[in-house]
C-alpha cells in the first residue's frame, strides 16, 4: 500500500514538472502523515537511575523503580503540588478539578535528575518527584498493604506470647501506648494489665487513645445479667462467636471489656481472628471468598424493652476489601442479628449459603478458638472489624463494664506515633 502511494506521489511529480511548475514552488509532501509516529521511550542518562518515560496520546507510562506505571494527564495536573494548586501547610487541595480541561495534554515533559515536569497549555508548571509517583500511583497501591497484621489462630498467638502492657506505662508514657498500639494493629486484640476495677478508670483508659464512640447502649456500658436490654449478651447464656453492631451501617471499630466482678462459674471469653478464618477460605475456596465479598445482607436490630425503643438496620457483605489490592478490612459475622435474606436471587442465595457454611466451619474450628477469663484489672482491647468475640455460659453475679471506641480515632493515634495504620 506504500509503495502504491508513494508511486502515485511520485507520478504527480512528474505530471507537475512537465506542466512547467518550478520545483520551488512545489510543496513536498508530508512524509510524516504517511508513516505512523514511531513510538520511542525516552531514558536517563544515569546509569545509576533506571528510569525511562513514554508520552502516550491518553496516558503517561513511565518505567521506574520496577514497576510500569501510567497516569491520566488530568490526574497529573489535578495533583499538582505548586503553592497555587496545593497548600502545603493545610495539606488541602487548592486547584478547582472542575477547572481542569478534561481533554488536557502537557505541551513538554521532561526529567532532571529525579523529578519530572509537565508544562500545561497554559504555561503552568507541574513537578513530580520519582518516589511521590510510585508511591502514589495505582500499581504502587495495588502492591501495598493498607495495614500490616500477623494473621493466628489459639497456638500461634500463645507462641507468640504477645506482652500486655501495664496500666501506668499505658497512661503516662509515650512508649508503652505504641507498644499496645503496635500489638493491636498487628493481632486485632491487645490488654491492659492492672486496672483499678472501676468504670472510671477504665473510661480514662479508653480516652487516653481515642473518643468513645456513643450509642443506643450509651458511652459506657454498664451491665449484668439482669435482661436489661433486648440483647442476648445481657443474660448468663453463651453466646457464639460475632461481631458487634452488624446492624449499624458503620460498625463500631473498637471494643473495651472489662470484668469488674464475677461470683460464680464459667463465663470465659471466646476470640477468633476472623481474617484467619477468611484467609483459609480465600485459600481453599476462592470463588467462594469472592462471593461473601458481593454480597449484601441486612443486619438488624429490634428492641422494646422498658424505655429502649430502637430499630437500627446495617447493610453490607459478609467480607470487605478493598477493590485495588483486595486486602480484607472488615468482616461483618453476627447470625443473632442477620435480617431475612431478600436482596439477591434464589440461586446466588443458595451458593451464598455454601460460602457461607465454609466460612462457619473455619471460625469454628477449635484450633481457631482462643479462650481468655476476665478478671478484674485486666481490659480487653478488641478490633471489631476483626476478631469475633463470644462467651460461653456462666452462673452467679458477673458485673462488666465498657465501651466502644472510633476506629478513625484509635488509628490517628497510632499514626501520629509512628505506626502503619
Amino acid at each position: 500500500m506504500w509503495c502504491f502511494r508513494l508511486s502515485h506521489l511520485h507520478g504527480r511529480l512528474q505530471n507537475l514538472l512537465s506542466r512547467g511548475v518550478t520545483c520551488s514552488a512545489f510543496q513536498q509532501p508530508n512524509f510524516k502523515s504517511l508513516f505512523p509516529l514511531a513510538i520511542r521511550w525516552h531514558h536517563t542518562a544515569s546509569k545509576s537511575l533506571n528510569c525511562a518515560w513514554q508520552q502516550h496520546e491518553d496516558h503517561f507510562e513511565l518505567q521506574y523503580a520496577n514497576t510500569v506505571m501510567r497516569f491520566d494527564y488530568v490526574w497529573l495536573r489535578d495533583h499538582c503540588r505548586s503553592a497555587s494548586c496545593y497548600n502545603s501547610k493545610t495539606h488541602q487541595r487548592s486547584l478547582d478539578t472542575a477547572s481542569v480541561d478534561l481533554c488536557i495534554k502537557p505541551k513538554t515533559i521532561r526529567l532532571d535528575e529525579t523529578t519530572l515536569f509537565f508544562t500545561w497549555p497554559d504555561g503552568h508548571v507541574t513537578k513530580y518527584d520519582l518516589d511521590w509517583l510510585v508511591k502514589n500511583s495505582y500499581e504502587g497501591q495495588k502492591q501495598k498493604v493498607i495495614q500490616p497484621r500477623i494473621l493466628w489462630n489459639a497456638e500461634i498467638y500463645q507462641q507468640a506470647q504477645v506482652p500486655s502492657v501495664d496500666f501506668q506505662s499505658f497512661l503516662e508514657t509515650n512508649d508503652g501506648l505504641k507498644n499496645f498500639l503496635q500489638n493491636f494493629l498487628l493481632y486485632g486484640i491487645a490488654f491492659v494489665e492492672n486496672v483499678p476495677p472501676t468504670q472510671e478508670h477504665t473510661e480514662k483508659l479508653a480516652e487516653r487513645i481515642s473518643l468513645i464512640r456513643e450509642t443506643i447502649y450509651g458511652r459506657m456500658w454498664y451491665f449484668t445479667s439482669d435482661f436489661s436490654r433486648g440483647d442476648t449478651a445481657y443474660t448468663k447464656l453463651a453466646l457464639d462467636r460475632h461481631t458487634d453492631t452488624a446492624y449499624f451501617q458503620e460498625p463500631c471499630g473498637i471494643q473495651v471489656f472489662h470484668c469488674l466482678k464475677h461470683e460464680g462459674t464459667g463465663g470465659r471469653t471466646l476470640l477468633v481472628d476472623g481474617f484467619y478464618a477468611a484467609d483459609q477460605v480465600l485459600q481453599k475456596a476462592p470463588e467462594e471468598f469472592e462471593l461473601l465479598t458481593k454480597v449484601p445482607l441486612r443486619h438488624e436490630y429490634i428492641e422494646n424493652v422498658g424505655e429502649c425503643h430502637n430499630h437500627m438496620i446495617g447493610v453490607g457483605p459478609v467480607l470487605n476489601t478493598y477493590p485495588w489490592n483486595k486486602e480484607l478490612y472488615l468482616i461483618r459475622y453476627n447470625n443473632y442479628d442477620r435480617a431475612v435474606i431478600n436482596t439477591v436471587p434464589y440461586d446466588v442465595v443458595h451458593r451464598w449459603y455454601t460460602a457461607h457454611r465454609t466460612l462457619t466451619v473455619e471460625l469454628r474450628r477449635p484450633e481457631n478458638e482462643f479462650w481468655v477469663k476476665l478478671k478484674p484489672g485486666r481490659v480487653l482491647f478488641i478490633d471489631n472489624w476483626r476478631v469475633l468475640h463470644g462467651r460461653e455460659s456462666f452462673t452467679g453475679y458477673r458485673q462488666l463494664c465498657g465501651c466502644y471506641l472510633t476506629r478513625d480515632d484509635v488509628l490517628n493515634t497510632a499514626r501520629l506515633l509512628g505506626l502503619q495504620a
